[in-house]
């Protein structure tokens, strides 16, 4: 059960928004990223996981190809929580959140994805779960910022199935009109502005988003960590949702105990893989706080992440964000339909990539630590 290679690897796949492609550090997003980890045992069985890049996929590549990926190497493969504690504690003085926990992520679901196809069981079920067919999903809407944008995609996502929609709008127009055409079709709604504002600022725009009956209000406050001024804000009655920046188990432990958040939203990506992700459910379990995994992605952190909620989750909904890829390594799995996300069902993730569409989408060379 000895890692003897490690293989990076990004695939760049180009996409459709339904509008105008957002800008990030001066470019248009038009192509949809993604750090792909493969590890290799000295049985020759092989696992695959993901590592949260987006514009910054540089960064976690090179923390995962210099540091973590060596630090790794010739470890057992079974022994995940061992790994685990050895390798971010090694790592912890160059950030307890940030590109070299990102890297982690990506090599623990790997070992994960291992464990399945060691023991010949999907990994919903090697949790202790069962390995559903179906999971409903939310589609997850970039930011169109134009209301009747908003409308469209949303009217488009409501006839395609979706039963949830949730925002990237920072406006009461933009919200409004798309809060009338969920009304219209019985789907819930709900806003992520991604720290958008100070305390004051967010308390304003609770009030004015309070008409719009959300299912949640994600994010609102600026920076992530004020745990207090997020409680203030879920004071005016919306509820709120975060997670998706929190470091581990303990930064979630700090927002139930300020009394910040409705919904946890761990990143299997971001947080340190699996292993992470499952305490942090717990926690939520013991509190009475739901848990909906942030998955904003289209690559083994997506699978995982559906594993997982498959498992785990007793009020199921996968996030899917709401774009057209030209192609992806992991379909059909990683696209919704009807509103509803299906899980494989092979051992560990239940599929691999599909080395054709790795070789036509590749950018850059692989990376093997061997």
């Amino acid at each position: 059960m000895k890692i003897v290679d490690i293989q990076s690897q990004i695939v760049s796949l180009p996409f459709d928004m339904g509008g105008p492609p957002a800008s990030f550090a001066g470019k248009a997003w038009t192509h949809l990223d993604i750090l792909l980890v493969r590890v290799e045992t000295d049985e020759g069985l092989v696992g695959w996981g993901e590592a949260f890049g987006h514009a910054g996929i540089q960064a976690t590549r090179a923390a995962l190809d210099a540091i973590v990926a060596p630090l790794v190497l010739g470890r057992s493969s079974g022994d995940i929580a061992t790994l685990s504690r050895s390798v971010l504690h090694a790592t912890h003085l160059l950030g307890r959140n940030g590109a070299f926990v990102f890297a982690f992520s990506g090599i623990e679901t790997a070992l994960w994805d291992l464990a399945g196809k060691r023991a010949g069981q999907p990994l919903a079920r090697l949790l202790g779960g069962e390995a559903r067919e179906r999971l409903p999903a939310y589609a997850s809407l970039l930011a169109y910022h134009e209301p009747a944008l908003v409308r469209r995609n949303v009217e488009a996502a409501c006839a395609a199935g979706y039963r949830h929609i949730k925002l990237h709008e920072v406006t009461e127009a933009a919200v409004a009109a798309a809060a009338e055409v969920t009304r219209a079709h019985g789907a819930a709604l709900m806003v992520d502005v991604n720290c958008a504002w100070s305390v004051p600022a967010a308390l304003r725009m609770a009030d004015a988003f309070a008409p719009h009956d959300l299912l949640w209000f994600e994010e609102p406050v600026w920076p992530p960590e004020d745990t207090h001024g997020l409680a203030r804000v879920r004071a005016r009655g919306i509820p709120i949702a975060a997670g998706e920046n929190t470091a581990g188990l303990f930064g979630f432990k700090a927002l139930i105990e300020a009394g910040a958040i409705d919904v946890a939203q761990p990143s299997v990506t971001k947080i340190g893989g699996i292993g992470e992700m499952l305490r942090v459910i717990t926690l939520c379990e013991a509190h009475g706080v739901r848990a909906a995994p942030h998955s904003p992605y289209f690559g083994p952190g997506l699978i995982a992440t559906m594993h997982v909620i498959a498992a785990r989750v007793e009020d199921p909904l996968v996030e899917v964000l709401w774009l057209d890829m030209e192609a992806n390594p992991l379909d059909p799995w990683v696209r919704a339909e009807n509103g509803h996300v299906r899980l494989p069902t092979g051992p560990g993730l239940g599929c691999d990539p599909d080395p054709g569409i790795l070789d036509r989408y590749r950018v850059g060379d692989v990376v093997r630590t061997a």
